[in-house]
This record gives C-alpha cells, structure tokens and sequence, in this order.
C-alpha cells in the first residue's frame, strides 16, 4: 500500500470558439501527476457535447488524430483520475455526462465525500439507478435534482452544497455556462486564470493554468462558486465562511506539483521549509542528504542547506515509468527497476535519507537496502510528515489502520524493521509553524477530523473497492 495522488480537473471558458480540446489536452498534461488511472474530455460544440474518455495516461488516451476531432468550443471540462473510491475501469471515467430535463451537464470532481454512502443509499430508496461507484455520479444525482426546481443551474450547485459533506473541488458545464465550485473546508485546492487572449481557465493547480500560456488570477476561496458566462464572471459566496478553512496538508508535502502556488503559499517553499524543520528536530551526524525522488527532494534540499550536510542526488528515477508499468515477476522489484542508487554518491557514506512518508513501511525497507547494496555506510531516514496514524476520508486513498506501521511501532522499531541506522518525522506540533499558516486539514496524522463521519463510511469504502477487482 502507498499514497496515491489526487483527481485533477481543468476548465475552459471563452466568449468565442477556440482549440478547447488541445488546451485541455495540454492543462491534463501538467496535471497528470494527480492521476494516472483515466482520464477525459467533454466539450461543448453549441449545446452537444462531444467527448472522449478511457483509461490510461493523457499521452496514450488522446492522439493528435483524437484531439482533431474535436470541434472548435468555448467551453470544455477535463479531468484525470486516480479514483479514491471505484476502480479503474472505463466506467468510472470522467467528466460524468448528465442529460435531465431542463438539459445537459458534464461534471469533473476532485475529492471525497464523507457522506457518500447516506447519500447514495437515499439516492437509491428514490429510484435513482448508478452507473458507477464513484462520488462523482452522486454529486451529478444531487446537483439534478435540485435542477428541477432551480431557477438556474448554479442555484442548483449551491443548494446541493447544502447537502454535500466532505471534499470537492468541481468543475461543471452547462450548455451556457462553466461553474466551479470548492467545498466550504476548501479540503481540495482549485484556482483559475486567464490565457493572453482571454481564455478563462479553471484547474486544481496553477502549474496548469501557466502550462497552457496563461496568468493566475486567484484561487477559489473555500465555499465560493464562480459562473462563467459571456456576460463575465459571477462569484456567490453564500458557502463562504460556513466552515473553518481545513486545505489537505498532504497537497503541500506530496500531492501538488512543487512548482505550484495553493491558497498563497508555494508548494516548493513549503516543502523546503519542512526539510529545516526536520533538520532541527531530528538532527544526525552525516556526510550527505539524499531525496526520494520526486516529493522528497525539496525537503532534502531544506535539510541540507538548515544542517549544512551536503546535498546530493543519491537516487535516479526512471522517468519513462507510470502508474501502468506492469509490475515485474521473480526477484525483480518495482523500487529497483524505478529507482537506482548513485554509488559515487552513496558509497561509504553517512546518507540522510529524505522521503514524504512511510504507510506499510516496504517501499521504505526497499528504498534503504538499495543504497546499502550501493555501498551506504549508514542510513537515517527523515520522513517530512508526522506519523500516519488515522485513515483519510477526503480523498486520500487511506483507508485503513491496521495498514499504517506507525500505528503499531514506535520510529525505533520501524528503523530496525526496514533496516535503517534511525528514523524521524516531522513532528505533528511543528505542522503549525510549518506553512506560516492556519487552515490545515490534520486528521490522517492527529484524528481530528473536521466533518463527522458516519460510522459505516470505511465499511462502505472497503465494499465498493472490492466490487470493482
């Protein structure tokens, strides 16, 4: 078990049809870190939508031949998936396509909501039939049926934040207009701007927004809807301030791309900063820093430059390497055919290892067996997160305790098991001081979760996983 990364969605919005499908194309391309099991397109060609989805990386799933027969649009939504509920099959693609009777909607959705199963259980009761296991097509569900008694369709998206709980960061398209709308925790990040010729553009990270050629305007506060229309842009704030700000603190140690900015702080800096924290509370007499490529490498740096050890690059990944690399057999492993050992760096050297986290503690056990093999004297691994000790309802795939290690050991006993010299991790006090801000969602190292959750919410989550092998 390891920590998957997140959805991310992207949105087009222009008052004249543009190349909506390559822009997407490209926006999917710099968000593909955030999932690599889906992914697809829907535009919108004057009221019909016209799409495109399967499963597999953005590269494989759209060719420049599929990419051409999209028309020319104003709008489009985009999304690429790493499904945290529902597996990866074709069913569970999105965006999700919605035809109701007051029109047609697609709909892309990062997160998870915590209240998923009470909801799809009434959804149920009323007749409504699923054609997935994913969040997503509830949201559609709830979002539908108060259309039908909405003056509008963002009056609709707002009264089903009344009922939605949890983690959402999504996109919506009408036949008229683009929406995005971010849960009143602001759990998942989600920003837009604006390209030099006008194009609006909506996405999870601003890496997106700056990969197709445009400028960031702003993120999109916790609780706020904004609706694109040729009219101009529409922000209700009626969610805003319902709940306390708690942004998923494991976008800035490992999901976000590092050259992102979410809610003001860059991700880089961020992860900087918690490398010299480490460096201070978890001291050790060495001769070189080494990252985990690639979210330990900001940290490593951190560490190295507040310890005054110097930095290395100790470990080289095989980039060309996805999430649909078939896993080898025999005495072959994943750890070794992704990552290798530079042994002029390693050898007979003191090595702080820097990595994001530890869940089971075997991608951990793999990683410091390479660098002993490559000849490192001693190992002493820094993780630049606290102890993972409670599942994660909001989307991180995390879902089970008995498969966290640090639930059951304490840092002495997991260093012997994986076979370091020591091991430390960023203390949980420390997570305060760490960002220079408040507004942190904790609850996978603390329990502190900051919506209820119901008590058969991780029954519910281990069933529908097993529905999909």
């Amino acid at each position: 078990m390891s920590i998957h990364e997140e959805c991310g969605v992207f949105g087009v919005f222009a008052d004249r049809p543009t190349d909506a499908a390559h822009l997407c194309y490209y926006g999917l391309y710099a968000l593909q870190h955030r999932g690599q099991e889906s992914c697809g397109i829907v535009v919108n060609d004057d009221g019909v939508f016209v799409s495109h989805k399967d499963t597999g990386l953005v590269g494989d799933v759209f060719s420049e031949k599929t990419l051409a027969s999209f028309p020319a649009s104003s709008m489009a939504v985009a999304h690429t998936r790493y499904g945290t509920t529902g597996g990866a099959n074709r069913a569970n693609c999105q965006p999700i396509e919605v035809n109701h009777q007051k029109g047609r909607m697609a709909i892309a959705h990062n997160g998870n909501l915590s209240n998923a199963a009470a909801l799809r259980s009434a959804l149920e009761l009323s007749g409504a039939i699923f054609h997935t296991t994913s969040d997503t097509e509830t949201i559609a569900y709830i979002v539908t049926r108060e259309r039908l008694r909405a003056p509008t369709i963002e009056d609709a998206v707002s009264r089903a934040m009344d009922t939605l709980e949890g983690a959402y960061s999504l996109v919506l398209m009408s036949p008229q207009k683009l929406i995005c709308a971010r849960d009143p925790h602001g759990f998942r990040p989600l920003c837009f701007g604006q390209t030099p010729d006008g194009v609006y553009i909506v996405a999870s990270e601003s890496c997106a927004i700056r990969a197709v050629g445009g400028e960031v305007i702003r993120d999109v506060e916790p609780g706020e809807l904004l609706i694109f229309t040729k009219g101009g842009i529409l922000s209700r704030r009626e969610h805003c301030g319902k709940a306390e700000k708690k942004t998923c603190i494991f976008e800035y140690i490992y999901f976000a791309r590092p050259d992102s900015v979410i809610d003001g702080t860059c991700v880089h800096a961020a992860r900087m900063k918690a490398g010299e924290i480490l460096s201070q509370t978890s001291p050790v007499e060495a001769d070189v820093v080494i990252g985990v490529p690639d979210s330990g490498l900001d940290a490593a740096l951190g560490y190295s430059r507040a310890s005054g050890i110097p930095y290395e690059i100790g470990l080289v990944k095989n980039k060309y390497i996805g999430r649909t690399f078939i896993a080898p057999s025999g005495r072959a492993d994943q750890v070794r055919i992704k990552l290798s050992a530079v042994e002029s760096a390693v050898r007979g050297k003191r090595v702080v290892l820097v990595d994001d986290s530890i869940v089971r503690g075997t991608t951990s056990a793999k990683l410091v067996r390479l660098l002993r093999e490559a000849g490192a004297a001693q190992i002493h691994l820094r993780i630049s997160a606290p102890p993972f000790l409670h599942p994660c309802y909001y989307g991180t795939d995390i879902d089970s305790e008995e498969h966290l290690i640090a639930r059951s050991h304490t840092s002495a006993q997991i260093a012997e098991l994986i076979g370091a010299d020591s091991l430390g991790y960023l203390p949980a006090h420390s997570l305060g001081e760490w960002i220079g801000a408040s507004g942190f969602c904790t609850a996978c190292f603390t329990g502190d979760y900051p919506t209820a959750i119901p008590k058969d919410v991780r029954k519910d989550r281990f069933e529908r996983k097993l529905s999909e092998i």
